[in-house]
């Protein structure tokens, strides 16, 4: 099923292992969106004899063939399933009709409140498309027009703090300062991907209590897979393509220290294949930055002055090189990011050399080299929607920037952060392109809602629409749901000893550097967090409805 690091050249990566039934593995599922529903058929008798492994499900033997159990729940979940559509928070319930053909007659219920239509974007100042917050076309287009797929979408909102929902955290106490390294979530919303300082990749998958409407019986998460590097990870990113129903497209390509790039199965947590970058000298070299192209075709890692680009279904040593610096111009340093245009074959590169880049994909050559603002290196970057807007951000730098990349060189504003280490600090950006979140070095996660910057005017400071606390310590990952209102935030940071805790000239000085220590231990926070930034169940209302009744009586 999967190639071992030293053998990665023998296939590719995407290569399906489909020889023989036995050997086919059940994609990653969804947990049921309601336990108690019966809109779903599963077969007549369940496999007993399947093991029980992370990210596999039950599997049903029909006529010798492996079905799937819960096919039909995951197969609307990357769509946009009507259930989704709506508010999952505690609130009045209503039936809604099952639409599967073969559950006709039976409901399901589903919260009342709390639909939100699509945040367009073409009222706002960045030129974005219409449609902004679909994650896809909707693959069924004979539903009915009053279906709640059609036209709404369960949107963010951000006029009140989110609720706070589960978490990972015993996960990440049995190590010493085992603190987390940021979370991305798996393009189809299915799982989520952590990496902490232990060098260990962990998947959890998305807790089956939140489609329910009792949020507080969700437990504690817990990892349902875990890959060891070797070494220090510098970088790790999912396949842009990847879908729980296709096991082939479901793998993460990581970067550690000393060692080539591994792409590790997300079903099994197996080294699936390699990439082995090697520089002039012949000797393996890490990759410090790693980003999948859109369709998923290459594999683009970050060197010193350098970008090397891998064939995804070509494993191994052959590649691609090029370099950012050409006859002494060009962009210095260790390309440490990257992003790439969703609307042209452009990529941005990040370096700590504090600029960014414009590329074209096609043979690399330098499009733009947009000004040197950054006070430190670039960390992290990121392209509006409509892909006219970068947004930029560095270590032990204050400002995230977003540029107007058609006017290359111009800062349309700056957003303010507290960026006190040379942690990287992620930020991320809803499908909308509405609103900008990133944590900062306090545990504070402020939201901008970039549709109030004014356009056409002169750079300026955006002030935050919210904040709020989300941890006691650094809050270096955030990233939210690609259709759902939810986010999920990683915290920790590297801690060092106070100078007075080495050694105490009296009593009371050890005394006192006893309880600076033991303050700074309160104050460490690792942990992974989910939170919902939706619209919560209106309890105004229903005291405004009090109220009224009682001027009547």
């Amino acid at each position: 099923m999967s190639d071992s690091a030293g053998g990665g050249e023998s296939g590719g990566v995407t290569d399906a292992v489909q020889d023989s039934e036995a050997d086919s593995e059940p994609p990653q599922q969804v947990p049921p969106i309601l336990p108690e529903s019966d809109c779903v058929e599963v077969g007549e008798s369940t496999e007993e004899g399947a093991p029980p492994a992370a990210k596999r499900s039950r599997m049903i033997e029909e006529d010798q063939v492996l079905v799937v159990e819960p096919v039909k729940i995951h197969d609307e979940m990357p769509a946009q399933a009507d259930l989704l559509q709506e508010n999952t928070t505690p609130s009045p319930q209503r039936p809604l009709q099952c639409e599967e053909e073969n559950q006709k007659g039976k409901e399901v219920t589903i919260p009342d409140k709390g639909v939100a239509e699509c945040h367009q974007n073409g009222d706002r100042g960045h030129d974005a498309p219409e449609e902004g917050l679909k994650p896809e076309d909707e693959p069924n287009s004979d539903r009915s027009a009053d279906s709640p797929s059609v036209g709404q979408h369960l949107g963010l909102d951000f006029t009140q703090n989110p609720q706070m929902l589960t978490g990972s955290w015993t996960e990440f106490s049995n190590f010493q300062e085992n603190y987390l390294k940021g979370c991305k979530w798996a393009p189809d919303g299915s799982c989520i991907l952590t990496n902490s300082a232990d060098n260990v990749l962990r998947v959890y998958n998305l807790p089956p209590e939140i489609y329910s409407n009792n949020w507080d019986l969700i437990p504690e998460m817990n990892p349902v897979l875990r890959m060891t590097e070797g070494d220090t990870i510098y970088d790790y990113c999912w396949f842009p393509k990847m879908n729980s129903l296709e096991p082939d497209t479901c793998f993460i390509a990581s970067s550690s220290r000393d060692n080539p790039v591994h792409v590790w199965d997300a079903f099994y947590g197996e080294v699936r294949a390699s990439f082995r970058p090697y520089n002039h000298l012949d000797e393996l070299t890490a990759a410090h930055s790693l980003c999948f192209s859109p369709d998923g075709a290459q594999l683009y890692c970050g060197f010193d002055k350098t970008v090397r680009v891998f064939h995804t279904e070509r494993p191994g040593r052959d590649c691609e090189e090029r370099p950012t610096v050409v006859k002494k111009q060009g962009q210095s340093g260790i390309i440490s990011c990257f992003a790439f245009s969703p609307c042209q074959s452009v990529y941005a590169c990040g370096s700590y050399s504090r600029c960014a880049g414009l590329y074209s994909c096609q043979d690399g050559t330098l499009l733009a080299l947009l000004p040197t603002r950054h006070h430190g290196g670039l960390t992290h970057l990121l392209f509006s929607p409509d892909g006219n807007y970068l947004y930029t951000g560095g270590r032990k730098d204050s400002e995230i920037l977003c540029w107007d990349l058609r006017d290359p060189g111009k800062v349309v504003f700056s957003l303010k952060r507290n960026v006190a280490t040379n942690q990287r600090i992620y930020f991320d950006l809803d499908q909308s392109g509405r609103y900008l979140l990133s944590g900062d070095t306090e545990g504070v996660v402020s939201v901008w809602d970039t549709q109030t910057a004014p356009p056409d005017e002169n750079e300026e400071l955006l002030q935050p629409q919210l904040k709020f606390q989300a941890h006691w310590d650094c809050t270096n990952g955030i990233s939210i749901h690609p259709f759902m209102p939810l986010l999920a935030t990683s915290s920790g940071q590297r801690q060092f000893p106070w100078p007075g805790d080495s050694e105490g000239d009296s009593a009371s000085d050890t005394e006192a550097g006893g309880a600076v220590m033991s303050q700074r231990e309160i104050q460490q926070d690792n942990a992974l967090t989910l939170w919902w930034a939706g619209p919560l169940s209106p309890p105004a209302e229903e005291n405004q409805d009090q109220k009224t009744a009682v001027p009547e009586a």
